[in-house]
């Protein structure tokens, strides 16, 4: 049974809207004003924007990409979280994420590093991808070795880290060590009877997912495994642990991951938030669900990286 908080704080952000004197929740369609969705998502985080005591940041320019180190206490220099952020590949950066990557460094005890790929529309398929490997790649220069890295990514940025994947994979790059990604976008041929049962229950605006889709793919084939890695060959693929939240239309894109993934071998964890909303572990500590989802994160991470 879910808390009661997490019934008043998921309902809460669900109906934002009422706050805000609308009585329906936006509608997106293609004339919806990206730029003003990346500003209300960078308004919305300075609400989290707390940083965690214990945790220095330092900003770099890697290839040409701002990024950031996100280092805490006592950390141990060789392992590295690489953290890929979501925001539906037309919203994200450094900034509005840098709470909840200072967040999971400080449980984690490892560096995180995140950093901003270009964003669609403006930058369609394979910005993203391209910007993510060659960061990767930057940072195996480094001299940070493969079975030392764990991507880990939510939203859009958990499908993105399946992508760079299979992208490592036809390169011949080796992989990372593990994988973890919460409420991941997998399919962005948005197929899943999610995107129509749970559109309008869910946080997101309503048929927002199938804009950013069409932002994102441009003039390529939705279906492309680089594109939505649900498509890809899996097999090969590193320990992999998937949170996604029932009441959410990217639910069936995890749950669908999970089982062609386990089908082919992989060693895959999923775990079901029921009651819960789009990549609510990041919520931690505001009620026991996030709390508990992200403690089960933080024991994947450690176990993966203690090895």
């Amino acid at each position: 049974m879910t808390s009661i908080k997490s019934k008043v704080i998921n309902s809460l952000i669900r109906n934002r809207h009422l706050l805000k004197g609308k009585l329906r929740k936006e509608v997106f369609d293609l004339n919806t004003s990206m730029q003003e969705f990346r500003e209300t998502c960078e308004k919305e985080a300075q609400r989290y924007a707390k940083i965690p005591t214990g945790i220095r940041i330092e900003e770099e320019v890697i290839e040409g990409i701002n990024a950031e180190w996100i280092i805490p206490e006592d950390t141990n220099s060789e392992k590295l979280i690489f953290y890929v952020h979501g925001g539906g590949y037309v919203s994200g950066s450094c900034n509005d994420h840098r709470a909840v990557v200072s967040e999971l460094a400080k449980r984690s005890k490892i560096t995180n590093l995140q950093y901003e790929y270009r964003l669609a529309p403006e930058h369609p398929f394979p910005y993203a991808l391209n910007d993510s490997i060659e960061v990767y790649k930057s940072v195996l220069k480094r001299g940070y070795k493969p079975q030392n890295i764990i991507i880990a990514g939510e939203s859009a940025g958990g499908g993105l880290a399946f992508a760079i994947l299979l992208a490592l994979k036809q390169k011949g790059i080796q992989l990372p060590k593990a994988v973890v990604a919460i409420s991941p976008w997998t399919d962005l041929t948005c197929s899943s009877d999610s995107y129509i049962t749970k559109n309008r229950a869910s946080v997101a605006p309503v048929n927002s997912w199938t804009v950013f889709s069409h932002h994102y793919v441009g003039s390529n084939d939705a279906s492309n495994p680089l594109i939505s890695p649900l498509f890809g060959d899996l097999k090969g693929l590193p320990p992999i642990y998937i949170n996604s939240a029932v009441d959410d239309e990217l639910y069936e894109d995890g749950e669908k991951f999970y089982k062609k993934a386990k089908s082919e071998g992989v060693d895959i964890t999923f775990k079901a938030g029921y009651g819960m909303i789009h990549c609510y572990p990041i919520l931690a500590p505001m009620f026991k669900e996030a709390s508990e989802a992200m403690d089960e994160i933080i024991e994947f991470i450690k176990l993966h990286s203690s090895s």
